[in-house]
């Protein structure tokens, strides 16, 4: 197989719900190495922008409502085959239907709340990972 960046985002419910540890545990125990990690609240724009691919479609101002919910966690992982290695671990969108032992198939019964998200190719992870670590996508006010 050959070396691979790909991006992960954890979703809103799955910060919500305390997965942020587990997610990256299964991550590394694969082989998998983190090569970045941000928690960060997506700006609306960002999350537009994080799925493009999507807009138009009947989902999509659902999705980035939810997507700026909430905190998420980017995670850029390096491996061999982490494209395939990871979308496979995730299972499939319709958490209801992925299979037990995948993230989703483990922890989600839904389309929308379904713990995260992965880019489909190396191309996709570069992009969306530009997006998630811009500082200018974190709309959490940081002063303490």
């Amino acid at each position: 197989m050959v070396e691979e960046l790909e991006f992960l985002l954890i979703k809103p419910d799955g910060v919500r719900r305390g997965l942020v540890g587990e997610i990256i545990r299964r991550l590394e125990a694969k082989g998998l190495r983190i090569t970045r990690l941000k928690m960060l609240q997506l700006t609306r724009e960002c999350a537009e922008k994080l799925y493009d691919v999507h807009r138009g479609k009947e989902f999509y101002e659902k999705l980035v409502e939810f997507m700026t919910s909430g905190p998420v966690v980017a995670v850029l992982v390096e491996g061999d085959g982490a494209v395939e290695v990871v979308r496979t671990m995730i299972g499939p969108t319709d958490g209801r239907r992925a299979p037990p032992g995948t993230i989703r198939g483990d922890f989600s019964t839904s389309i929308l709340e379904n713990v995260v998200h992965a880019a489909d190719s190396e191309e996709r992870a570069r992009y969306e990972a530009e997006i998630a670590f811009d500082p200018g996508c974190d709309a959490y006010d940081y002063d303490l």
